[in-house]
């Protein structure tokens, strides 16, 4: 069965939003499951209790369905992060305010599903190299960019001593999610972490990039 999340069901949603979400909660698990060719529009059908042409009345075809799918994904990334580096950008505690969003950003990047998503993108970069470059620009490259506009702001204060903001934000996040994102990766699906991992993680993360970025005294 499809395993929607409910983080992301909203009961103001019409009948074809909610159509066009069961509809790609299934077609979630089927990818994940078979892969991008293997997936079939018939297995599709039949998890989210549609009919294939309801499915290409909405999406159009399989590779539409599974690009929506991505882009999708990659919103509810932006949105998690979105409350959190304002409150960074405007923070008098900024270790605190990094430790908050490191938690959150590698909990948050963690979620196997989203992993598995990610390496189904990257399975199929070169067969959807527009997907790639997309989910890299909604997803990843977005929260950079948050990310190097609070760093600016907290330089412009003071409080952080960051050149090139942009390279400051990949070095961040990458400090947090390096290790948990390339053990799954390279070592499959069940590889999992406890939460004091994921914390653990994100602290020492804070630590060294606090090292590199503070103000000199």
């Amino acid at each position: 069965m499809p395993t929607t999340d409910p983080s992301r069901v909203d009961a103001g949603e019409d009948a074809v939003t909610r159509t066009q979400r069961r509809i790609m909660d299934a077609a979630m698990d089927v990818f994940l499951r078979d892969g991008y060719v293997g997936a079939k529009t018939d297995e599709i059908a039949s998890a989210a209790g549609a009919s294939k042409q309801t499915i290409y009345k909405h999406f159009g075809n399989k590779e539409k369905l599974f690009e929506q799918i991505v882009l999708d994904r990659c919103r509810g990334i932006d949105q998690l992060f979105q409350d959190a580096l304002a409150e960074l950008a405007g923070t008098d505690d900024v270790e605190t305010a990094l430790r908050t969003v490191a938690r959150n950003f590698v909990h948050a990047l963690a979620q196997p599903s989203l992993l598995r998503l990610r390496r189904l993108v990257i399975a199929e970069a070169g067969r959807f190299p527009r997907l790639g470059e997309a989910y890299f620009r909604a997803g990843v490259d977005r929260v950079h960019v948050m990310l190097a506009s609070a760093f600016e702001q907290l330089t412009d204060r003071g409080l952080l001593r960051v050149d090139d903001p942009m390279l400051a934000a990949n070095h961040f996040a990458w400090l947090i999610v390096s290790i948990p994102v390339n053990r799954v990766m390279f070592c499959g699906d069940d590889t999992r972490f406890t939460p004091a991992e994921l914390d653990h993680y994100a602290d020492a993360a804070v630590r060294v990039f606090s090292a590199a970025y503070r103000p000199s005294d």
